[in-house]
Order: C-alpha cells, then structure tokens, then sequence
C-alpha cells in the first residue's frame, strides 16, 4: 500500500468522480484509476460502486476514515519537518557546565533570544558527564562541557574546542595559603579540599591527576554549586581547586583568595617521608578544556546552527589574560 493510492482514494471519495479526483490531483484519470484498483486488489474488495457517481462501497465507508488519518498523519508530518527546516523549532534546549553558565553564555542567551524570540530556550546547568548524557539520549540539543575524550570520541558528535583555562586555588583571603603567589604542590596537597560530587569532569580531571601522581586527594566536603563552594571555603582552611571561569564572582570577594598553582618543585607526598613521583610535576599546569557538543543531523536546524555560531563568536578561544580576563558585562555589551 502506497501513500499516493490512499490520495486517490480519497480524492474520489471526496469528489465522488474519477474525472474530478483527476482534475483536482493533477494527474490523469488513468493514474487514478490505477490507483484505486491497485488499492483494491491489494485490500481484496471494491471500494466504490462504478456508476454515473462513485459511491463508497461498505468496504470503502469503513475504509476512509482510516485512510483519512493516515494522510492527515503524513501531512501534519511534513508540515512539522517543513517548520523544522525553516527555523521554526519550538524549543531549544542547552545544557552547559556551571562556570560556563554564569559567565560567559548571559550574552549567547540574549542574543538568541533577540533572533529567535518564538524559540523556547532552555539552559540547565549540569556537570559534564551529565550533559552529555543527556544529549546522547536526545533530551538536549547542544552541551558545553569539559572535554572527555572518553564521551566525545564518537562518530555521531560534532566537538568543538571553545578554549583551555587554567586551574586554580580558591581560599578564603587569611588562609595560610595565601601568602604564596603561587601555591608550591608540597603545600597544596596538605589541606583538606571542597570538591564536585561524583559525575563531575572536574572531580574526575582532580581525582585522576593526584591518582597519576601518587598523592592524596583530601576530599572533606562534596558540593555542586559555586556558591556553595565560595561560601564554604570562606569560612576556614578548606580549599578548592578550581577552573578559572568558576572563579569570576570570587575575583571580587574581598573574603577570598585566588592563587595560581607554582610550577613543580619536587614536593613530597601524603606520606611525608617519600617523595612524589615526577609524574606531578604535569600537574602543575593542571588545565580543562572546554567544548561544545551537538549531533551533525542537529546542525541542519538553523536555530541550533545559529546558537552554535553564537557560543563560537561570544566564547572565544583565548578569554583570559593573567587575571584580567574579559569580564561578562563587557560580553553584553558586544551584543548590541
């Protein structure tokens, strides 16, 4: 059975002739009948009475209104891809890592909104393993998250690298800590750490590195918010290590304290009398790599396309300069 038979089926059931369904269709009488008879040998009975008027048969009244659906199905089908395509996606869902959410998307979000304003946007900030579930189970359309090769090496996603930022020392401003300009690791390794809960890349990127280097990682405390985590780490001798777009709010707290970890200068491991393995001193340029993630048949849907491009021109590669990094108000205003 082909959609064009249950077409012409209903074209003379409408039209209650052959030569009218033609000449409504398009097409010639012939093809019409064609069809029809097609359609009835393959159903195994008459689906009108062939007179001066076609009239539906018994066969033909039951027929129809399933016929009738299944078009109607088609149509709404293609009327639906055909919005699709032309930008008329109902909604759009994103889900990004928190830094990324409370510092740099504000602009992307606006703008979109401006170009696409009956688009539903829809921004949940996740981790990044997460986010990337989700996206591979269809219920998002792009993530932002730190890479893993693990998870985007795949032949259905496309990866784009936004840019690579530093990971540094979040303390509270009278931490003994804080007299370093940078933080030697013998010190670091000491004090007790605020870390992401299981599930997070940046929990997964600390725990595999002081697992790499053979010393302990002090995880005192689990948290998932950068509230939590400023809030927390301001009140004692926990620290956090953490990317630097986490720590834009914190730049402005005169409670805190940001420093950079000092390059490797052979510290000693949780174990006081040996030595940590030179493997640490990689650490000391201790990095995440930011990306963003969609699927290439996505990419064919121009609002999804259109906020790609957004992430790309407001979310450049190189953000930060020392700590003078380009600050979101300053992002708002590009958008203009």
């Amino acid at each position: 059975m082909r959609l064009e038979q249950l077409q012409s089926f209903l074209y003379v059931a409408e039209t209650g002739s052959f030569q009218q369904a033609a000449r409504q269709s398009g097409v010639t009488q012939s093809t019409i009948s064609r069809q029809v008879q097609a359609l009835e040998t393959e159903l195994g009975l008459s689906l009108f009475h062939r007179s001066t008027q076609a009239k539906l048969t018994v066969g033909g009244e039951r027929f129809w209104p399933y016929a009738r659906k299944i078009c109607q199905a088609w149509e709404n089908a293609q009327a639906e891809l055909e919005d699709l395509l032309t930008g008329k996606q109902p909604e759009l869902c994103v889900a990004a890592v928190h830094s990324v959410c409370s510092s740099y998307l504000p602009p992307v979000l606006q703008r979109f909104c401006r170009v696409y304003p009956e688009t539903q946007l829809r921004v949940t900030s996740l981790g990044s393993d997460r986010a990337l579930k989700v996206l591979k189970d269809g219920l998002v359309d792009i993530a932002i998250v730190m890479n893993n090769p693990a998870f985007t090496t795949s032949s259905e996603l496309l990866v784009d690298v936004l840019y690579e930022e530093p990971i540094k020392v979040l303390m509270a401003q009278d931490h003994p800590l804080s007299r370093y300009t940078q933080v030697p690791w013998m010190e670091l390794i000491r004090y007790p750490q605020v870390v992401f809960k299981e599930g997070y890349g940046m929990r997964r990127l600390l725990q595999d590195q002081f697992n790499q280097a053979g010393v302990c990682l002090k995880a005192a405390l689990e948290l998932n918010t950068l509230d939590a985590f400023r809030g927390v780490v301001r009140q004692g001798e926990l620290i956090a290590l953490l990317p630097h777009s986490a720590l834009m709010e914190a730049q402005t707290d005169s409670t805190l304290t940001i420093r950079a970890i000092a390059p490797f200068q052979n510290p000693n491991s949780c174990n006081s009398s040996s030595v940590v393995p030179t493997s640490l001193q990689a650490a000391s340029g201790l990095t995440r790599e930011v990306v963003i993630v969609t699927t290439a048949d996505r990419m064919q849907i121009p609002p999804i396309e259109y906020f790609w491009k957004l992430v790309h021109q407001y979310i450049p590669p190189e953000l930060e300069v020392g700590f003078e990094a380009i600050h979101p108000k300053d992002l708002f205003a590009k958008c203009y």
